[in-house]
């Protein structure tokens, strides 16, 4: 609970005058707690803190009771939500650095979301799903599908991947993507579709035959290197050139004699 008050003790508390009988924390805690038991309503999160009450009380104070329903819901409508989602993604920074195994990437579109009346498409979200925890540790909403690129790096750089395994679709299927996982101490599965012909040809070469791919990247290993030097001696040309030598001068030992000298 000390952990949880520090963090969000720094958000702003929006009620006034006799609304703050109950701590903000507390009422927040009681929250989350009926959340993780399946509560999504301000009415379950009120019964959760009558059945749970003796729970409740071990590691807080309640010094005015149990919050009612109201008093969820009054606290929810007013809370800035912005500053809210910055400190809840605090918490769950801070409580991912205790979780290891698998970490699940994926984006879904939330149920019911759309809204008719303003003409706004259903909101797709970006989650990152610890599998042995069972619950999102971080979660960013994108504008569109194709903006799933863009906000997976963002969403990755809130979770901790030390030691841990990423998984996730083809479409997070990117050299940075996989680049910034591996920065961050862990490891990828990413899935491959034949949307990325080249890459997914040279896996299927690969998985066919690991020998022929070896053999390909010794072959093009000598490529590079051949292309390497042509380039070193075409800027050694160049500079020749800058500097006001042709490149036939060179120095009268390196010339070659005429045989009617």
């Amino acid at each position: 609970m000390e952990g949880f008050s520090a963090i969000f003790s720094g958000l702003d508390d929006p009620r006034t005058g006799n609304a703050r009988r109950h701590d903000l924390c507390e009422v927040l805690m009681i929250a989350l707690c009926s959340c993780l038991c399946g509560g999504t309503t301000c009415t379950e999160m009120a019964e959760f803190a009558q059945d749970k009450e003796p729970f409740l009380r071990d590691f807080l104070d309640l010094k005015n009771g149990l919050p009612s329903h109201d008093t969820f819901s009054r606290l929810f409508r007013l809370l800035d939500p912005v500053a809210f989602g910055d400190c809840f993604s605090q918490f769950m920074q801070e409580f991912s650095q205790q979780t290891s195994g698998l970490v699940a990437v994926d984006g879904k579109t939330l149920r019911r979301s759309f809204d008719t009346a303003s003409a706004k498409s259903a909101l797709p979200m970006v989650s990152a799903w610890p599998c042995e925890e069972r619950l999102v540790l971080a979660q960013i909403a994108t504008d569109e599908k194709s903006n799933e690129i863009t906000a997976v790096p963002q969403l990755l750089r809130l979770v901790n991947l030390e030691g841990r395994t990423v998984t996730a679709d083809a479409m997070s299927c990117q050299r940075e993507i996989a680049q910034q996982i591996v920065d961050q101490g862990g490891q990828y599965v990413l899935s491959l579709k034949g949307n990325q012909p080249t890459l997914f040809d040279d896996v299927a070469r690969y998985l066919a035959d690991p020998e022929a791919r070896a053999r390909d990247l010794k072959a093009d290993g000598r490529r590079r290197s051949r292309a390497h030097r042509d380039a070193k001696r075409r800027h050694l040309r160049r500079c020749r050139l800058a500097a006001g030598h042709s490149s036939l001068a060179r120095p009268e030992s390196h010339r070659r004699r005429s045989p009617h000298a």
